[in-house]
């Protein structure tokens, strides 16, 4: 079987493509996870990689799980605590990866976002949608429950009534309304999507990357953080921030009045 997921930097950005649109990019019943969890690695360990663009081949972004694999989890032929270890050895790793992964992610969501494949998307740290995209929490409509982090991160991005609203109906939203109820940052003309994506990442990657992962850091424990544990976990992180090349350089260039650059 092919890799499914394809794996492009350009200078400090990296571009990870699901690359099977034949099936609508799913997440289940192929390489997915595996090729994620390599990926993530791969730019965990990278520190040129200040920036990370995630998008799909074809028409949708993902439509999720595949339905021949649930066929499989519901036919008899395995068990449920099989099925129980296949969730949190597989899938669920890609929540607790793309979470502590340092570097921003931001997905481009050119198409249908459907069930995990609406949960990938809330997993990267900037949603942006193509005027085409759809999303859909759609769990409850094939009878099972968001079993790959859904229901954390949703109530987290768009409120608890909203989210359970899209979680109890399955409906699906379109790029618009998605806009409007704060699921992604912004809605753009499908043929301008890529192009925006890199323009965003390229503004991230011009900042001083430990400054960016450490924020990242910070905003990722915010979700789940006390304000005093927090404060605590910034102090050092600021102490560090100070000590760093790219801050000197920062203050003085703004003294010398000059453009900045930033080496990381």
């Amino acid at each position: 079987m092919p890799n499914f997921l394809l794996y492009q930097q350009n200078g400090p950005v990296v571009t990870l493509t699901m690359n099977e649109p034949a099936r609508r990019n799913p997440l289940t019943g192929n390489t997915a996870v595996a090729d994620f969890i390599e990926a993530i690695e791969r730019i965990h360990n990278d520190r040129s990689v200040r920036a990370v663009i995630l998008t799909g081949a074809g028409t949708a972004f993902s439509s999720g799980g595949d339905i021949k694999d649930m066929e499989r989890q519901a036919n008899g032929s395995i068990g449920g605590m099989q099925i129980r270890q296949e969730y949190r050895t597989g899938i669920q790793r890609l929540p607790l990866a793309l979470f502590n992964l340092e570097v921003p992610v931001i997905a481009a969501v050119n198409g249908a976002a459907i069930g995990a494949g609406m949960d990938l998307a809330c997993m990267c740290d900037i949603r942006i949608a193509s005027e085409h995209a759809k999303f859909a929490e759609s769990f409850v409509k094939l009878g099972i429950i968001p079993g790959d982090g859904g229901a954390w991160l949703l109530p987290r991005l768009i409120g608890l009534s909203r989210a359970s609203e899209l979680s109890f109906t399955g409906d699906v939203i379109g790029a618009q309304q998605a806009a409007d109820w704060g699921l992604v940052s912004r809605v753009v003309a499908a043929d301008k999507l890529l192009e925006t994506a890199n323009e965003l990442a390229a503004k991230i990657a011009a900042n001083p990357p430990h400054a960016v992962r450490l924020t990242k850091r910070l905003l990722r424990e915010a979700m789940h953080t006390r304000l005093d544990t927090l404060l605590e976990m910034a102090a050092s992180f600021q102490a560090l921030s100070h000590q760093t090349d790219d801050h000197r350089e920062a203050v003085a260039a703004f003294l010398e009045k000059r453009a900045p650059v930033f080496k990381g």
